[in-house]
């Protein structure tokens, strides 16, 4: 009996909450928190349980080796980038050496395998069809990798434009850059997939 007034209690503030919601239009902060705590959550376990436990050797102990295979990738493609627009570099152990200016070293923190992981399980635990999930989750992954390589090439030219603030243009504008695109890419979901 007791868990039955509960359960009553429980439903009645349900749809009070829901009725409260349509009343003022709230839908779309409530989508945008549900959003940030599945985008927070996820961060945490990344450093406070998967990637501790993959560098330890424990459970997903290959991610470390994922992580170096993606650098080299995201490497050797900026490296092609910035030979293709005409910028001279060394290219070596993942690191794109400029002489005389400095150097930008693609470590696996650098990989973009959080935001990949993130991107997966963001749109895997977001209400949607499947059969959209299907294709819409590798295209983002895509757009992730392009924009992780723009990242490499754009801290690369921040070396002769503004070496004095490449470390403020790393930390502060390209690191939060990952955040935006990935929310760009569930603004996109969220409007247009969602509720097909």
């Amino acid at each position: 009996m007791y868990l039955g007034c509960k359960f009553k209690k429980i439903i009645t503030v349900y749809r009070q909450f829901t009725k409260l919601i349509k009343t003022y239009h709230l839908q779309t902060l409530v989508d945008v928190f549900i959003f940030a705590v599945i985008t927070y959550g996820l961060h945490w376990l990344w450093w406070n349980g998967i990637w501790k436990s993959a560098n330890a050797g424990g459970f997903m102990a290959f991610l470390p080796e994922v992580a170096d295979w993606l650098a080299h990738q995201t490497f050797l493609q900026s490296s092609w980038f910035l030979d293709f627009i005409g910028y001279r570099h060394i290219a070596m152990d993942n690191t794109l050496t400029f002489p005389g200016t400095g150097y930008v070293a693609v470590l696996p923190s650098c990989s973009g395998l959080k935001q990949f992981y993130q991107i997966i399980f963001l749109f895997l635990l977001y209400p949607g069809p499947w059969k959209h999930k299907a294709w819409y989750i590798p295209t983002a992954l895509v757009i992730m990798y392009i924009v992780n390589i723009s990242r490499i090439v754009i801290l690369s030219l921040v070396l002769f434009v503004w070496p004095q603030h490449w470390d403020f243009i790393h930390m502060w504008i390209l690191r939060p850059f990952f955040y935006v695109v990935i929310f760009a890419e569930w603004v996109f979901w969220n409007e247009h997939f969602r509720k097909l």
